[in-house]
């Protein structure tokens, strides 16, 4: 599926992998896939995420802000659910934590490998993730393009319309209509 990715597509999705591993999750998320399409501040998502009065850092800061609250990828949602059976979330990592360390929830960073064995590493991706890459792929494959660009990832992450990506450009006052509407537009410009 990666032929027909961009070089700046191909970047998009090898730092959202990096984005992942940084923070010692896994699997990479869509809101890993939104940082790295913030991570290009010259491409075309990027500057109609601007022209609708988002930026790149504030997206950055609210990703951030939500992985600091999930666990092990719940979401609010989860959160919420087993807040209704009587399982306060919060409470048990805080136990955790007293007892073995801050950060013991964390997944361990893997062990670097030696040079001479280091195989390209494709990373693990969320069911979210996944579709949000196959709706970049159908994304431009409904406009007739013959490529997938970052502004099709964003797209794809539009359609996709229920991840952290999704809940952190809503939270911050993005209609993903809208901006699905504009990002249509500008490429139909381009054309």
């Amino acid at each position: 599926m990666f032929e027909r990715f961009t070089d700046r597509a191909r970047a998009v999705v090898h730092h959202a992998i990096d984005e992942a591993r940084t923070e010692g999750r896994r699997p990479v998320g869509t809101e890993h896939l939104l940082l790295g399409v913030l991570a290009d501040r010259d491409n075309l998502a990027v500057r109609l995420l601007a022209a609708a009065g988002v930026t790149a850092d504030d997206l950055r800061a609210a990703v951030a802000r939500h992985a600091a609250h999930g666990v092990d990828g719940l979401g609010a949602a989860d959160a919420a659910a087993l807040r209704e059976i009587g399982i306060d979330l919060a409470a048990i990592v805080a136990r955790i934590e007293e007892s073995f360390g801050p950060d013991a929830l964390r997944a361990a960073a893997p062990r670097p490998r030696r040079w001479w064995r280091r195989r390209p590493h494709v990373g693990t991706f969320s069911p979210r993730a996944k579709k949000v890459l196959e709706l970049s792929l159908r994304e431009a494959l409904r406009l007739r393009h013959r490529h997938i660009g970052t502004e099709h990832i964003l797209l794809g992450l539009l359609r996709e319309g229920d991840g952290l990506a999704a809940l952190t450009l809503t939270e911050a006052g993005v209609d993903l209509d809208e901006l699905r509407r504009r990002v249509e537009a500008a490429l139909r410009e381009a054309a």
